[in-house]
C-alpha cells in the first residue's frame, strides 16, 4: 500500500550478499516513476535469531517482502510472518530453481552464495580489473594486444566506467582518448586481439558534460575549445572518420546507459568470436 508520500517499503532479505535482489527489485521499481521504494537490505541472513531481528522490523515497518532464502525452515518463517501481517512475500529464486530442476532432473546444492566461490571465474574477473585500470586513459599502450576489447572516444564518451563494467564481466578492458591533435599509439591498427570500438555522443551532450565536469572541479581553462560546440563538433567527426577508415564499430552513447553500451560491446564481442571459431 503506498502512502500520500508517494514511497513504499521494500525489504530484501538474502542468505548471501543481496546483489541478487537489488538488481531485481531495481529493475522492477524503475517502472514505476510516482512512487520511490525505501529499501531495507538484509544480507548474509542465516539463522533464526537473525531472521527474528528481521521479522520485527518488517513488522514495523511493512510493505513488499523479497528474498533469497534457500535454508527451507528459513523460507517458511518468514512466509508465515508475512502471511500473518497480510504482506507480499515472493521468493526471486525459487521459481527459477524449480524450473532448473525439472528440466535437469537434479536437485540443486542449496548452497549460499555459490555465484561468489573463489572459483577460475572469480579469479579471471579480477585478473581482467587489474588489467583494465592499467591500462585506462592510454596508459601502458605498449600491450594491448592482450586486450579483449579497446575502447576509443573523445573525452567524457564514458570510456572508463564502460570499461571496469566490462571489466567486471570478465573482459579485459583498454581504452584510449582521441585528443586533438594527437596521434594514436603507434601500432593500434595492427592489433588483431582485441575488438576495437568507437564511442560518440552528440556534441551538445558532450559539451553539457564537459561543463558539469568543469563545474564539479571548479576548473578553469582559458582555451574554451573544450567545450566549444563547434569545436567539439570536429572532434566527434573526426573520431567517426578514424573509425570508418579502419573499419571499427561505433557506438552512440548519447542517451545509453553504462549497462547498454556494455551489453551493446559484448555483443559485438560474441558475434567476432562466433565468426573467428568458424
Amino acid at each position: 500500500m503506498t502512502t500520500a508520500a508517494g514511497y513504499f517499503h521494500l525489504h530484501l532479505i538474502s542468505d548471501s550478499t543481496g546483489e541478487t535482489l537489488i538488481t531485481v527489485s531495481r529493475a522492477a521499481t524503475a517502472q514505476y516513476a510516482k512512487v520511490m521504494p525505501l529499501e531495507h537490505v538484509h544480507p548474509l541472513v542465516r539463522t533464526s535469531k537473525q531472521l527474528e531481528r528481521i521479522l520485527g522490523e518488517i513488522e514495523q515497518t511493512p510493505g513488499i517482502v523479497l528474498y533469497t532464502l534457500l535454508d527451507e525452515s528459513l523460507a517458511a518463517k518468514l512466509e508465515a510472518k508475512c502471511r500473518a501481517l497480510g504482506l507480499p512475500c515472493l521468493s526471486i529464486l525459487g521459481p527459477v530453481l524449480h524450473l532448473f530442476q525439472a528440466y535437469l532432473g537434479a536437485e540443486s546444492t542449496h548452497k549460499a552464495g555459490a555465484q561468489h566461490t573463489l572459483n577460475a571465474e572469480y579469479f579471471r574477473r579480477i585478473d581482467a580489473l587489474n588489467y583494465t585500470m592499467m591500462h585506462d586513459d592510454g596508459q601502458l599502450a605498449d600491450d594491448l594486444e592482450d586486450a579483449d576489447v579497446l575502447l576509443v572516444g573523445v573525452s567524457r564518451t564514458s570510456k572508463t566506467p564502460t570499461s571496469i563494467y566490462l571489466a567486471n564481466r570478465g573482459i579485459k578492458t583498454a581504452n584510449i582518448p582521441l585528443v586533438p591533435g594527437m596521434p594514436l599509439p603507434e601500432g593500434i591498427a595492427r592489433l588483431k586481439h582485441p575488438l576495437i570500438v568507437g564511442l560518440f555522443a552528440t556534441p551538445e551532450r558532450i559539451v553539457q558534460i564537459r561543463q558539469n565536469r568543469l563545474l564539479g572541479l571548479k576548473a578553469h581553462r582559458d582555451d574554451d575549445k573544450y567545450i566549444d560546440q563547434r569545436a567539439v563538433a570536429e572532434e566527434v567527426s573526426a573520431s567517426r572518420r578514424l573509425c570508418a577508415k579502419h573499419n571499427w564499430p561505433v557506438i552512440d552513447v548519447s542517451r545509453r546507459s553504462i549497462e547498454e553500451t556494455a551489453a551493446a560491446i559484448l555483443t559485438l564481442l560474441s558475434e567476432r568470436r562466433r565468426h573467428m571459431a568458424s
